[in-house]
């Protein structure tokens, strides 16, 4: 029977179901087996393939060697949905730490990080603002907030980090000048930032040459993480802001070599 267009409706309303439902299971899970996906939501691996090429598009998920993962390798980072939920806990105490040197009148540069998203709720409290960034998510937090202007920076548009990149990008931000810079990075291998993309090194190192102060905020795990291109070495930074779960080997040795180590307190420290 030949489909009419009265049959497209529901059908892309069950495809696009099934498709939230993918991602979450494998966001859920890391990595799945794309035979298992089949058998979980009774469709063909046919089916599956061609969802997963398109949330591949969309930079939701990827597929690797018959299965669909979330995680981030050497090469490649995960997108900024999956990240969000990692290490939450961790994250808010960073920002909670970044925080302090945050100070009303500045010009705060932030990067497409979902670790400094979590000091974008805080910078309230820090009002007056000016705060520049390439993320649409903290775009669309800052908007219309009272005492707080917002610099977007505009480029190519990538859907996996919710950010602007690109020649188009670090023009922009070669033509400011920021008070205080804050990131984070995907791994640190070395003692040296490194990142999976070459875009996103080339944003976020304008936006540091841009700034006068620079902070590193990052979550234990990224000791333990690689990725391809070097950044910069963590003595580059003014201060490194780190998790109370980092190893004490590594914040020692970055403090002997010079390097200002800030350990944030965890929520369950904090009286």
């Amino acid at each position: 029977m030949t489909e009419t267009p009265l049959d497209t409706g529901p059908r892309q309303s069950r495809q696009v179901a099934r498709q939230q439902a993918i991602t979450e299971a494998v966001m859920a899970e890391g990595t799945v087996r794309i035979e298992q996906l089949a058998e979980r939501f009774d469709i063909s691996v046919m089916t599956v393939h061609r969802d997963l090429d398109e949330l591949e598009g969309r930079g939701l998920l990827r597929k690797s060697r018959g299965a669909a993962t979330a995680m981030s390798t050497s090469l490649v980072e995960s997108s900024d949905v999956y990240r969000t939920n990692r290490q939450t806990s961790e994250k808010e105490a960073l920002a909670l730490a970044a925080l302090e040197f945050v100070e009303p009148g500045q010009a705060v540069m932030l990067d497409d990080s979902t670790t400094t998203l979590h000091l974008v709720p805080h910078l309230r409290s820090r009002r007056p603002l000016t705060v520049i960034t390439n993320t649409l998510t903290i775009m669309d937090q800052l908007r219309g907030a009272n005492g707080i202007t917002l610099l977007g920076l505009g480029g190519q548009y990538f859907n996996w980090c919710s950010a602007f990149m690109g020649g188009i990008t670090t023009s922009a931000i070669g033509a400011l000048r920021a008070d205080l810079f804050v990131m984070s990075t995907a791994a640190i291998t070395d003692d040296v930032a490194f990142h999976q993309s070459l875009e996103t090194n080339d944003v976020k190192r304008a936006m540091f040459e841009s700034s006068t102060r620079r902070i590193l905020i990052v979550d234990h795990t990224k000791f333990e993480k690689r990725a391809l291109h070097a950044l910069m070495p963590l003595s580059a930074f003014d201060a490194v802001i780190v998790d109370s779960a980092t190893d004490r080997r590594d914040v020692a040795r970055l403090r002997d070599k010079g390097v200002e180590v800030v350990v944030a307190r965890s929520q369950r420290q904090v009286p």
